[in-house]
């Protein structure tokens, strides 16, 4: 797999995030305010946006980069029960 299928590998990915996250305020999430999760996926948009932006202008490394703090970012939300999401599977070719 070359860099550039890697990076818009994992680009879907984050916008299949993004696109089911559900936000978990609530008991669960160690009381972190609406507004502070919002900013935070604000800029996990972000750098999603920023992703995509190197990705179309070649710039894979910096591409990369900026969606692996995206997804950083909705990891940490994910582990504090701020926000619900899945990432996507690769489902196994069936027989």
């Amino acid at each position: 797999m070359s860099l550039e299928q890697l990076v818009s590998k994992y680009i879907a990915s984050a916008e299949h995030a993004l696109a089911e996250l559900q936000l978990a305020v609530g008991d669960d999430c160690l009381h972190v305010s609406k507004e502070s999760i919002l900013e935070v996926v604000g800029l996990a948009k972000a750098y999603l946006q920023d992703a995509k932006y190197y990705r179309d202008g070649k710039r894979l490394d910096v591409s990369l980069a900026s969606v692996a703090y995206c997804e950083g970012l909705l990891d940490a939300l994910k582990m504090l029960g701020a926000v619900k999401f899945e990432w996507p599977t690769r489902k196994a070719d069936k027989p």
